[in-house]
């Protein structure tokens, strides 16, 4: 009997090693310094770890993060929250409008509010307020990229987000110099030197000097056919403000006094209307689509409601600190800046997000959390390892030197893992970083 347990243990030592081998293999193939890359790989019945490289080492998660601080802010706000935006009238005759920093709040959600106003008879109110006491006013994160503010992907965030804090740039050719029209209207000055040259491919460059003058847009290179820029809108409460009032004049309430900022009355007013949008698809844009705006406004929100203040980054890092304590973790191997992972401060290792994925499957809320990941053919993994369909849920990380993937994978023979794998190497491409992330991916399902 002792000879076959031996035996046994033996033949699962060669398969682990085999397996640990063929990884090894796999980055040498792709001449990559094995110590950019950080690997954890755990089965989630029994804890134990599968395959593990550099796995304590500190690296950045970049879009990773949301896991965690998705799932804090989830397990903070609840499954049944909703983002909320609501005009109340007060005794007397004026009107309020209360943020809720929605991160799917439209410009028209705002204006069917005040068709609302207008059917309940309220057409010449004394004063409109709007109350933006839920946020600070710190609108970026900390160590976001000044020379990334045209990025579309990482819009400042605010009690005042609106159409997802982005600027449409529309561009039309004509002979020689293109139409630019910028719709809605925000006022902005664009300095166009693009050439129409048709039967080619569009190369447009947009560029900004903060340092010179913010509402200025350079906007140069070849334009063939039609095409929309959107860029990230560099003051959320003027645009805000733009769009409160088209929507008062739209609705044609009579009303020509300067927009206020004031609190809701605690009392003496009643709600005339709301707007309401559904946390688990904020949940399921942050975690399939990667929405750095949704993963910040709801990482604040769940910070104001932990500490029933106003929101700021303090209150959120508290409600993340209780949660990770929660779950029974340490946070020595990590450090939180944001909610969305843009930072390059942020720090993370492998070992803590595999031990945080085997801890997040036995929370009540799982199941749902599991459906808000992408799996191959959405979001992040539109076009990505779709030979993993019904086996693989992940979330996806992008930086300029990084790549990163983690999650829950099972192999062909029925066993599911927790897995991180973190690159961080700027001299391999990015392409690269993923082709290695998926071929470490096969082995595990494989073997």
């Amino acid at each position: 009997m002792r000879k076959i347990t031996i035996f046994i243990l033996m033949f699962c030592m060669t398969i682990l090693s085999t397996s640990a081998e063929t990884i090894t293999r796999t980055l040498k193939t792709y001449r990559i310094n094995p110590n950019t890359i950080s690997i954890s790989v755990r089965d989630i019945k029994t804890g134990s770890i599968y395959y593990s490289l550099n796995d304590k080492m500190p690296m950045t998660p970049a879009s990773t993060l949301k896991l965690l601080t998705s799932s804090a802010s989830f397990d903070t706000l609840g499954k049944y929250y909703k983002f909320a935006t609501a005009l109340y009238k007060s005794t007397n005759n004026d009107l309020y409008l209360k943020l809720g920093a929605d991160p799917f709040l439209t410009s028209g959600d705002i204006e069917n509010l005040f068709k609302t106003a207008k059917k309940k008879n309220i057409r010449e109110p004394k004063h409109v307020y709007v109350d933006d006491n839920i946020f600070d006013k710190v609108e970026w994160g900390e160590g976001w990229q000044w020379d990334d503010d045209l990025n579309p992907l990482m819009p400042k965030f605010s009690a005042y987000n609106l159409d997802g804090n982005l600027l449409n740039i529309n561009l039309i050719p004509q002979l020689e110099t293109p139409l630019i029209e910028i719709k809605p209207f925000y006022p902005i000055t664009v300095m166009n030197t693009v050439q129409t040259v048709f039967k080619t491919q569009n190369r447009i460059k947009v560029e900004r000097n903060n340092s010179i003058a913010p509402n200025i847009i350079n906007i140069s290179g070849i334009l063939s056919k039609p095409d929309t820029i959107k860029i990230p809108v560099n003051n959320p409460k003027l645009y805000f403000k733009l769009r409160l009032e088209e929507a008062i004049k739209n609705t044609k309430i009579e009303y020509y006094n300067p927009i206020g900022y004031e609190n809701l009355p605690v009392k003496n007013v009643y709600r005339v209307d709301v707007i309401y949008h559904d946390i688990n698809d904020v949940m399921k844009s942050i975690l399939k689509d990667s929405n750095n705006l949704a993963a910040e406004t709801i990482f604040k929100l769940a910070g104001h409601k932990w500490k029933n203040e106003q929101g700021n980054i303090q209150n959120s890092l508290d409600m993340l600190n209780s949660y990770i304590e929660k779950l029974d973790l340490s946070d020595n191997d990590i450090k939180v800046v944001d909610g969305s992972g843009v930072s390059k401060n942020n720090i993370m290792s492998a070992d803590f997000m595999t031990k945080f994925l085997m801890k997040r499957i036995n929370e009540p809320d799982f199941e749902i959390f599991n459906d808000f990941m992408a799996s191959p053919g959405e979001g992040t993994l539109k076009n990505r390892m779709l030979y993993f369909e019904n086996v693989l849920k992940a979330k996806t990380g992008t930086l300029s030197d990084t790549s990163a993937i983690a999650g829950y994978i099972k192999d062909r023979k029925g066993k599911i893992y927790a897995f991180d794998i973190m690159i961080k190497d700027a001299k391999t491409s990015n392409a690269d970083k993923k082709n290695i992330e998926e071929q470490i991916l096969r082995q595990i399902y494989m073997n």
